[in-house]
């Protein structure tokens, strides 16, 4: 597997407090890697350093396979939480200054900025003033801006902040298109349900230390407890609760009298899911049996909560 940025051993201190500590990632090539933890965990001194911004104390970072130069700049796009337009310039001359930082011309910046600015509609906005602008709006500017000098690495610091959910799934899906065209992202949010829905790798970065790391559905195996959740069609809930208690580990069961479900979740314990399946069906028609796959929110809570534990 090819990487487009891989950090080795990198940490980083100001002054007595350590932002990062021994971290090392590797981000493959054309995927969205979240990179997670709580604040000050360290993903901003990680980000800052890959946008050469700051330097790493010790470890080295490496950029399609060479140590990371200042001629790497312009292939990387970040979108940063605090954004940084500047309120009192006209957006379109703005825009303009922006790409022109990132090396490109005038000519093919004002080309490229006028299909962006048809493809959100906003072409009307080139005259106004940033501050003229809903926060919203001026995401979308700051999106386009990033995004325009079609970078190898695009990092995004919560790029759903200020959007409404329509606005937001505009985002999501110009995001998705940019990954499906080869471009290879990190994606930093404390929404969860973002990193269900986009990421394909994370890390776990909590006070400067990384605690995890890997491709998403495989953590999530390894995260599973053998824990299945059930509905049954029954019309004396009580009487069969009680007797699959008895023989199995159930918990969290609770009726649905418009439907005459019985539902809970069980844990395995040793035992076959063929096993169940067959104990379950002499009692009562089976509706569902479903294996409870944790979350991107139940691991980030369980490692960070087992990390603090054992401090």
């Amino acid at each position: 597997m090819n990487h487009v940025l891989v950090a080795k051993e990198v940490s980083k201190k100001y002054g007595t407090y350590t932002a990062l500590n021994n971290i090392s990632l590797e981000i493959p090539e054309n995927s969205i890697y979240g990179l997670l933890g709580p604040n000050g965990a360290g993903k901003t001194s990680l980000i800052r350093i890959i946008n050469q911004i700051t330097y790493p104390d010790s470890g080295t970072v490496l950029f399609n396979g060479e140590p990371l130069d200042p001629k790497h700049i312009a292939m990387i796009g970040y979108l940063p939480e605090e954004r940084g337009l500047y309120k009192s310039m006209k957006v379109g001359e703005q825009a303009l200054y922006l790409a022109q930082l990132k090396g490109m011309g005038k000519a093919e910046a004002k080309k490229k900025l006028k299909y962006w600015f048809d493809k959100f509609e906003i072409g009307d906005w080139w005259n106004k003033k940033v501050q003229e602008l809903s926060k919203g709006m001026a995401q979308k500017v700051q999106f386009i801006v990033t995004v325009l000098h079609e970078p190898k690495l695009l990092i995004f610091d919560e790029p759903f902040s200020g959007f409404d959910p329509i606005n937001a799934n505009v985002i999501k899906d110009e995001i998705l298109e940019l990954k499906k065209n080869g471009t290879s992202i990190i994606f930093s949010t404390h929404r969860m349900e973002s990193v269900e829905e986009l990421c394909e790798y994370i890390a776990l970065i909590h006070k400067s230390e990384k605690i995890l790391d890997g491709k998403l559905t495989d953590i999530k195996k390894a995260y599973k407890k053998n824990i299945f959740e059930v509905g049954m069609q029954v019309f004396n809930p009580s009487e069969i609760i009680q007797e699959l208690k008895e023989k199995l580990a159930i918990f969290e069961d609770y009726y649905e009298v418009n439907e005459n479900q019985l539902n809970f979740k069980l844990q395995l314990n040793g035992k076959s899911t063929q096993e169940i399946l067959t104990y379950l069906a002499t009692k009562a028609p089976i509706n569902h049996f479903v294996e409870k796959i944790p979350s991107a929110n139940d691991i980030f809570i369980q490692t960070i909560s087992s990390k603090n534990s054992n401090e």
